[in-house]
């Protein structure tokens, strides 16, 4: 048995060293948001100068925005990526051809493997000023639209992007739910004369609503992860007002602007407010839908 505990050890030893590599000893740069960082000097012997970065962050015109776009962006992402697969699994659910509801799920699954580098290069041309969708639009005379440079449409196609992406994934979770509903249930409703969209209300509903509420709750640590990969690769300076979060701000901010300060202490704001989102949220969980992760 002691035997077979050292070898359990040493399957750990390679995930343990990565996350002390990678997640442990890079929070000693958790220092550079209470330093004027000066390169030269190092971060151990530049300025110590307290709170004053966080306090400028938040004297900045842009801050507000950034997290309010963030927040706008990122409510509306885990609203329709809860709503659309919920609708989803459910009317697919109503298929009685086998080969067909397989088939669906196995093609609305795929989009969720492909990178946002790809992603973002297809929408870029669909939704060019040249591309399908204005060639479309002009069918109709509607004249060309300029996408990705207008702020009040650039939103839109962020959340939009992120639900067509996902939701053939996320209705995996609820389409294991479904078939864990009794048979017996929708029989008995049947022979007391329930129609279809009864059996769906009384039945199937209820039976998921716990699933649905335990991926709502969990998703609140979610608020200010907006997603990078997705926005970097799609905004461009034109569509900052409504676009830029604070993962984009930061990265600008802290690798481009050279601010590395400025940039750390947003960046830590945002990890300890999402620490606090992330313990809310599983209290939340065990609440509603008795879920525990201890």
């Amino acid at each position: 048995m002691k035997s077979n505990g050292f070898h359990y050890s040493l399957m750990l030893l390679p995930g343990l060293i990565w996350l002390i590599f990678f997640n442990l000893l890079p929070m000693y740069g958790i220092l550079l948001a209470f330093k004027d960082f000066n390169p030269g000097l190092g971060l151990l012997k530049s300025a110590w100068i307290g709170l004053e970065n966080f306090r400028y962050m938040f004297e900045l015109e842009d801050s507000a925005q950034i997290f309010k776009n963030t927040i706008f962006i990122a409510i509306a992402k885990m609203a329709l990526n809860l709503i659309v697969p919920l609708v989803f699994a459910l009317m697919l659910n109503e298929a009685k051809n086998r080969l067909f509801t397989r088939s669906v799920q196995t093609i609305v699954y795929l989009p969720h493997f492909l990178s946002w580098v790809i992603v973002a290069g297809i929408l870029l041309d669909l939704f060019s000023f040249t591309g399908p969708v204005n060639q479309m639009l002009g069918l109709f005379g509607v004249e060309p639209v300029l996408f990705f440079s207008n702020p009040d449409i650039f939103p839109s196609i962020v959340v939009g992007s992120d639900v067509w992406k996902e939701f053939g994934f996320g209705a995996i979770i609820y389409f294991a739910a479904l078939t864990s509903i009794s048979p017996e249930l929708y029989e008995a409703a049947a022979i007391d004369g329930a129609s279809q969209f009864k059996r769906i209300i009384h039945i199937t509903l209820p039976s998921i609503l716990p699933v649905a509420v335990l991926l709502g709750t969990l998703s609140l640590g979610n608020v200010l992860n907006a997603g990078f990969d997705q926005i970097f690769n799609l905004y461009n300076p034109l569509v900052y007002s409504t676009g830029d979060i604070i993962d984009t701000w930061v990265y600008r901010t802290g690798l481009i602007d050279m601010q590395y300060g400025l940039a750390t202490a947003v960046g830590l704001l945002k990890s300890i407010v999402s620490l606090i989102l992330i313990a809310v949220s599983y209290l939340l969980a065990y609440r509603f839908a008795n879920y525990r992760i201890f």
